[in-house]
């Protein structure tokens, strides 16, 4: 939890640098957060991927996956002017929003939240978006391969105006727990100040991992990829701890030897290291 001095400072460090930059009329920059987390499980057994992909369609079903997106507004500080969801047969679900920016006390209230849902400069909000959309689509593996079920949820959330969606992060990896996170950032566009110069980018941002909270980059490997010139940041993010019993659905370890224990486990890290290197090992 921030303590009430690291509030006031956030505060002072946003009203600061938003000081510097006077807009002229609308803020034009559209700006677009990409995640995609990734969840891995071994059935040893198609029984055991069917119960494994009900109970993945249960967890991650619409309705859910709504209030997840609408905490997720509550967060970077929107307000939600309409919704669609959908949940298919057999499996997967998607949640679509459309939002609009919300007041500039009510962003100071959020700055208050536990560190796990904001970074601690976090950007502030005024009144400028009044169109804005946050999405979100999962994609259960229907076979496993070598036994390994792969969860896929993919979540985009774009926003134009000085409403930044970076703020979301670590509420998204927080309530998912994924095993493999990949977040891409882009800022498209133009917009002028008073003074009738061009700005491509209305925030001070290096890296994605600014925005990350310092408990999830201990308990994490962070990798950059990052094009500043172009406005372009990404950075993939990989579970560092590694417990087998966690990678296990509706089966203990002690259900294996010890061969076939260090067998599976050789398994799902090989198919960690390969999502996590975007390639094939």
């Amino acid at each position: 939890m921030l303590n009430k001095a690291q509030v006031l400072n956030n505060i002072n460090k946003v009203n600061l640098y938003m000081s510097k930059l006077k807009l002229h009329g609308f803020n034009n920059l559209t700006k677009t957060l990409g995640l995609c987390v990734y969840q891995l499980r071994y059935t040893n057994s198609l029984d055991t991927l069917h119960t494994y992909n009900q109970f993945i369609n249960q967890q991650y079903k619409a309705s859910r996956l709504n209030h997840i997106l609408a905490k997720t507004a509550d967060i970077i500080g929107g307000n939600i002017l309409n919704s669609a969801s959908q949940d298919y047969q057999p499996q997967g679900a998607s949640v679509t929003m459309m939002i609009a920016e919300g007041d500039e006390g009510n962003l100071i209230e959020n700055i208050k939240q536990p560190i796990n849902y904001l970074a601690s400069n976090a950007t502030s909000v005024v009144n400028h978006l009044d169109k804005s959309h946050i999405c979100i689509h999962t994609y259960p593996e229907t076979q496993a391969v070598n036994g390994i079920s792969i969860f896929r949820a993919d979540i985009e959330i774009s926003t134009c105006g000085v409403i930044s969606p970076l703020r979301a992060a670590n509420f998204f990896i927080s309530t998912f727990n994924p095993d493999i996170t990949t977040l891409d950032y882009r800022v498209r566009g133009v917009t002028r100040d008073t003074a009738g110069i061009k700005h491509y980018l209305d925030e001070k941002i290096t890296s994605i991992q600014g925005y990350l909270s310092e408990d999830i980059k201990h308990k994490h490997y962070c990798s950059d990829i990052n094009l500043p010139k172009a406005n372009i940041f990404m950075t993939k993010v990989k579970r560092k701890e590694f417990e087998l019993e966690n990678y296990l659905f509706a089966r203990k370890a002690k259900d294996y030897s010890t061969i076939e224990q260090k067998h599976i486990t050789k398994l799902v890290k090989r198919e960690i290291e390969d999502i996590f290197a975007s390639e094939n090992g």
